[in-house]
């Protein structure tokens, strides 16, 4: 059956002369017609016919590290955010099995009605710290921490502006605040400047987004540019901290110890648990007025179960133990360097990556992106494929996200495997 147009969507439905009342196409009664499960379909019965096997979904029998057991047959692993090996690190998991015999493995009931536990202020405490701001909240989802709180914060009169290559749920935020969207070329702050000089008098707020490193390139911006931006034409900045925290600066502090900024420089830090932190959810910190605004009247936290306990102290767990470890940092950051430098030399196309935890090898196509990260599967190698439409096809590429526990030997093996299975352009 055809796919409905968007001009029949508008179109007022026939009537079917049976009953009387519209007739309603099929296609708006089935979700196997849905466009975007056809198009998954099409996609999908086209590699399985060209004997591509599906790369997504792969089910990890143990702890997911620098290496992992997939249909028991042990890999080295470059498809994990698990930046600092906490996940899995004995002193986390402990922390985690201690939270569960104190407060058992979920609180029940939304934080503020009920669900409060001392391990949920300890951990937002532990992340204010870390950012030298007031105050912090953790949210259960991370995508959804981005959603609520630009579409809480942010309304039709405001103006949100980010850059070209600003994470989903940003975009979704947006969508949801009502707000004007804009957004600038990457990394390009003199754009921004250009764009804001001639639209900023039009709005009450205004919100610029960054990502501290960007998830599919691997490269950061130029924070104190923006943050000169940001001041001179009274917006407020927010910057996604999800692949940066734990990965730059000494000691892991992030994009903001890379720099040596302050941390009220930024207005909105955001954050995941799922990475270097070895749980699973997202923070907002900042400033009092804030964190107890989104506290009181978030929508994605007041009607939100509150974190389990045992997440809230892993994550906690691993906080601590990034501080205390500063030689893991500095080696999940000497590992990255070592993949991208050996890469390139290799003639590899890593795009803008810096090193920093994530490096692409961008192939050009979705099919050879699939058909590469087949083969080096079948060579004991798991990286996955980014696809379109998540990149513009001309930009299909493997991922790789390096660990602190990965080692010169597995990089440099790897790099020469790429190369083997034709990884160059």
């Amino acid at each position: 059956m055809r796919q409905v147009d968007k001009d029949q969507e508008r179109r007022p439905a026939p009537t079917a002369p049976q009953t009387g009342r519209p007739s309603i196409p099929e296609a708006y009664t089935r979700f196997d017609h849905h466009p975007g499960y056809r198009h998954l379909r099409i996609m999908n019965d086209g590699a399985a016919r060209i004997g591509v096997r599906s790369p997504f979904f792969k089910l990890h029998e143990g702890v997911a590290g620098s290496e992992t057991r997939i249909g028991g047959k042990k890999y080295v692993n470059f498809a994990s955010y698990n930046y600092l090996g906490m996940s899995g690190d004995p002193v986390v998991a402990q922390a985690a099995k201690d939270a569960i015999d104190r407060y058992g493995t979920s609180v029940s009931a939304s934080r503020l009605v009920s669900g409060e536990r001392p391990v949920h202020r300890e951990l937002e405490r532990a992340l204010a710290e870390l950012y030298g701001v007031d105050d912090a909240v953790t949210f259960v989802s991370g995508h959804a921490a981005n959603v609520t709180t630009i579409g809480y914060l942010f309304g039709p009169r405001d103006l949100v502006v980010h850059d070209e290559l600003i994470h989903n749920s940003v975009l979704q935020g947006i969508q949801l605040s009502g707000a004007k969207r804009l957004s600038f070329p990457h990394n390009d702050a003199e754009s921004l400047d250009r764009l804001l000089e001639n639209q900023r008098p039009q709005f009450e707020r205004v919100l610029i987004v960054l990502e501290g490193i960007y998830s599919m390139d691997g490269d950061f911006p130029d924070l104190p540019r923006f943050v000169e931006i940001k001041r001179r034409h009274q917006a407020f900045l927010m910057v996604d901290e999800a692949h940066s925290l734990g990965v730059m600066g000494a000691t892991g502090r992030g994009i903001r110890e890379h720099f040596g900024l302050p941390g009220k420089a930024v207005d909105i830090w955001m954050g995941t648990l799922s990475k270097a932190l070895a749980g699973c959810g997202g923070y907002i910190a900042g400033e009092t007025a804030l964190v107890e605004h989104l506290k009181f009247l978030a929508p994605g936290f007041l009607y939100s179960v509150g974190m389990p306990p045992p997440v809230a102290a892993a994550s906690l767990a691993a906080l601590r133990r990034m501080l205390e470890m500063p030689e893991r940092v500095s080696a999940v950051q000497q590992r990255g360097a070592l993949l991208l430098d050996q890469a390139r030399s290799a003639g590899i196309d890593t795009g803008y990556s810096t090193g920093f935890a994530v490096i692409p090898a961008i192939v050009g196509s979705s099919l050879r992106a699939a058909k590469l990260s087949a083969t080096l599967f079948e060579r004991g190698i798991n990286v996955q494929p980014i696809l379109y439409p998540a990149v513009p096809e001309k930009s299909a590429r493997l991922r790789f996200f390096v660990s602190a526990s990965h080692t010169e030997s597995q990089i440099l093996e790897t790099v020469e495997m790429l190369v083997q299975a034709g990884g160059t352009r």
